[in-house]
């Protein structure tokens, strides 16, 4: 397949991508959140139970797994990416290494993980992975983000999607303006404008075929403590801040969910779906949390959860497939 198909098929219709990526850190936070200890064979077990979901293959287009996933079996000896590939599941891998502070900046980050990235993504593409994801992520506070943050992050998104694509994988390309703080819907889009544009002024430097990739970017939404506004003022402030930045020729935007709930997170998707105003590119969903915080509960680590852990991700996963098609109500909790 060449990259333009396997980033078409990541966004079939009604399909979206499931992120099983969280680092060893961040699982291990939402394993205290159940009250189970994270080992490796906690986490294997519990993304086994998402991967080997019936049907789920019908609303979930690809797996974005993390570097320990993606060298794991489940227990009847089957490797994850392969397991992914027998239900047409296209597997993925998430290859920053984390956010690190930024050189003479308190509170900015730049995401690390270019060194010794080709040799690494060849590897991946042998195990199995056909698409990567890197993620940037820029703070909303007083005085930041500052440009130099902006152009660092856009550098490296950028050296990355060339480094993926030269290894005939399809590269997500996530900056991930942060819902944190108090900042109003304005600020989140003249950031958002602006962390866009510089990446794909980069993307365009370093040659990147822009038809080959997705972009994983946050909606316009305002900062946690602002508070909330509706779904359609997002959903058209979104659009409008991508109409003006991100090329037509992308053939998909695969949102993060961020710091929205799994209702939320449905709600604002459906609304950009069913949004009057033009769309060249397919809309869908890249969602972690959003996809399994129910999931999670619904298994709390024991083994006669599994089952019911399964049901909760697979009505999950409807009813995000729904909004990506414009087809969501809450009635349908």
């Amino acid at each position: 397949m060449s990259l333009n198909e396997i980033a078409r098929a990541l966004v079939a219709p009604g399909k979206g991508i499931l992120a099983a990526d969280e680092s060893t850190p961040t699982i291990g936070k939402r394993f205290d959140t159940i009250g189970v200890e994270s080992t490796e064979e906690a986490r294997k077990k519990y993304r086994e139970l998402l991967l080997t979901t019936e049907g789920m293959e019908n609303y979930i287009s690809g797996v974005i797994l993390f570097d320990e996933t993606l060298r794991q079996s489940s227990k009847e000896g089957v490797p994850f990416p392969k397991l992914l590939q027998g239900k047409g599941v296209i597997p993925g891998i998430k290859v920053d290494t984390g956010a690190k502070p930024m050189q003479n900046s308190e509170n900015e980050k730049v995401a690390d993980g270019l060194d010794g990235l080709p040799e690494r993504l060849k590897e991946y593409f042998e195990l199995g992975a056909r698409f990567a994801k890197w993620r940037a992520v820029i703070t909303i506070d007083e005085g930041i983000p500052t440009d130099e943050c902006l152009n660092e992050n856009a550098k490296r998104l950028a050296q990355y999607a060339k480094f993926v694509q030269e290894a005939n994988m399809v590269p997500i390309v996530e900056p991930e303006v942060l819902m944190d703080g108090g900042h109003d819907i304005d600020r989140c889009f003249d950031v958002t404008t602006r962390v866009l544009r510089r990446v794909f002024e980069e993307l365009k430097t370093q040659q990147v075929q822009l038809d080959g990739i997705l972009l994983k970017p946050n909606m316009v939404i305002p900062g946690k403590e602002w508070g909330k506004v509706g779904a359609d003022e997002v959903a058209r402030k979104t659009l409008v801040c991508f109409k003006e930045v991100v090329p037509a020729e992308v053939p998909g935007i695969v949102f993060l969910s961020g710091g929205q709930t799994e209702v939320e997170a449905c709600e604002n998707l459906n609304a950009i779906n069913i949004a009057e105003l033009d769309k060249p590119w397919e809309l869908s969903f890249s969602y972690g949390r959003a996809l399994q915080a129910s999931a999670l509960q619904a298994w709390s680590g024991k083994e006669e959860n599994i089952l019911a852990a399964q049901k909760a991700f697979l009505h999950r996963a409807k009813l995000t497939s729904a909004a990506r098609s414009g087809t969501y109500n809450s009635d349908m909790e």
